[in-house]
């Protein structure tokens, strides 16, 4: 029992310091900053061979975000600073409004990305 609650701690700290990190470095990310937001043009950023990390600041807060382990082996991504990007839908550039949903998948760092994806890569 005490490790899952460890675990939970640990997770809600990591998410905190994510928003704080995303509030701070949202006006270079190029997803706009204020209320005005949704008049704003706003694209997808280039992620593939980053750290999950980047992905959380880079993206505004309120853009849906789907990730999963694309490796094979269905586990569950706790720690972003752990996990590399090796995938992501849509691709760099495209427009990004309310409606759409980011899926990005991931492996762990120093893993590569299995051959089946990266063929496949978007």
């Amino acid at each position: 029992m005490r490790r899952a609650a460890a675990v939970g701690a640990g997770a809600l700290l990591a998410l905190a310091a994510v928003a704080v990190t995303s509030a701070e470095e949202r006006p270079e990310a190029g997803t706009g900053t204020g209320a005005g937001d949704d008049a704003e043009k706003r694209t997808v950023p280039d992620f593939l061979g980053l750290g999950l990390w980047r992905v959380f600041t880079r993206l505004d807060r309120r853009t849906r975000l789907d990730v999963h382990d694309v490796s094979g082996r269905d586990r569950r991504v706790l720690w972003p600073s752990r996990w590399q990007v090796c995938t992501q839908y849509p691709e760099a550039g495209a427009d990004l409004d309310r409606r759409t949903t980011v899926m990005i998948g991931v492996v762990r760092r120093g893993e590569t990305c299995p051959p089946r994806v990266r063929t496949a890569r978007r």
